[in-house]
């Protein structure tokens, strides 16, 4: 992720203009007070410039460039390189004194991952996870991401490892602004939800990309992320903006029964929900809303009205299953999943139907 290199430069010294204006005088064999008389300015400016006690100004630049034939421009770059530098020194010895926050942060994950960079300078290490979070300081980012108005702080993984779950959540964001989605519209996504279902019949290996793109141009960024360790989280959902929701998917299933089941309810939480929360598998929402989104998931996949008329039949076999998965058009693992959760079948049925799940995003 990150593409910053492990050897960026950053130099311990950088002198202010003042003193390339001084060597100039020298080497031209001015002096200070015929420098300032020509410019009309006071010695004392001229003195404090070349000191570095005061900015070298724009309309000192032009003056310096009628007077030494040097460019305006090369007197503003080396006052603005200059100034950088003095930020950046200022910067750092604000950071050294905030360095103790990288315990808390989960670092050495976040470098497995390839979410930041390494760096064996701590105030540098801390810059890169600040840059990460897009954040100023450990303050800004407490304020951020475990304020009081923070919808998730409440949810175990948050507890567990609150740095974690934000790095993770963080990349999620990082990664949705590179998908170009339309504006969402609540009819639109249904309308794309009835062809996503059909994707079921693919095999996993297949359909990332359609799914990708179907709930792109319906204003979903739907973006796949590994479940990073200690976490046990299977998905997210949030708005990033009002017209931009956000699926975020850990990838943790070994069956894709597992998957479609997260994504239909998820699905349920963008078109049922306001856009404010934040949903998580356990981030402490009323259990109504997460209800709704099992209800909404189930319904979609497996309407209750097909249901109650397949098991009217009698007990379901496996040819059976078959034969209504193919009815309904449906994966048959994902129908023997559906089943098991609403208790029409036993767990230990039918699993062989199921297919592993290995998504492929590229």
């Amino acid at each position: 992720m990150p593409n910053r290199s492990h050897n960026q430069y950053y130099p311990d010294v950088v002198s202010p203009p003042g003193e390339t204006l001084r060597e100039t005088l020298e080497a031209l064999g001015m002096s200070q007070v015929e420098l300032a008389e020509r410019m009309g300015r006071p010695k004392k400016t001229i003195n404090e410039i070349i000191k570095g006690k005061a900015a070298l100004t724009p309309d000192t630049a032009l003056q310096l460039e009628r007077v030494l034939g040097i460019s305006a421009g090369f007197w503003n770059n080396r006052d603005y390189h200059f100034r950088e530098y003095q930020a950046g020194r200022q910067e750092r010895e604000r950071l050294r004194h905030k360095v103790d926050w990288l315990d808390e942060m989960p670092v050495r994950d976040m470098v497995k991952l390839g979410w930041i960079v390494a760096y064996a300078d701590k105030v540098r290490q801390l810059q890169e996870v600040l840059n990460f979070f897009g954040v100023a300081s450990p303050e800004v980012w407490k304020r951020i991401w475990c304020g009081p108005k923070i919808a998730f702080r409440r949810s175990k993984a948050f507890r567990n490892d609150p740095g974690l779950l934000a790095a993770w959540l963080r990349v999620g964001e990082i990664q949705a602004r590179s998908l170009d989605c339309g504006d969402f519209h609540p009819a639109r996504f249904a309308k794309a939800l009835e062809q996503v279902r059909k994707l079921t019949l693919k095999p996993p290996t297949k359909y990332a990309k359609e799914l990708t793109r179907l709930c792109a141009e319906a204003g979903v960024a739907l973006v796949f992320l590994p479940e990073p360790p200690r976490l046990s989280i299977s998905g997210a959902t949030r708005w990033l903006t009002p017209a931009k929701a956000l699926m975020q998917i850990s990838l943790r299933y070994t069956t894709d029964d597992q998957f479609w089941l997260t994504f239909f309810h998820e699905a349920g939480h963008i078109l049922l929900h306001g856009k404010r929360d934040v949903f998580l598998e356990t981030n402490g929402h009323p259990r109504s809303k997460e209800e709704a989104a099992d209800q909404f998931a189930m319904q979609y996949l497996l309407p209750k009205e097909a249901l109650d008329r397949f098991l009217a039949a009698g007990p379901p076999t496996r040819d059976a299953v078959k034969r209504f998965a193919e009815k309904i058009e449906l994966a048959p693992g994902v129908l023997v999943g559906l089943l098991q959760h609403r208790g029409a079948v036993a767990d230990s049925q039918f699993n062989d139907l199921k297919k592993l799940f290995k998504l492929r995003t590229a």
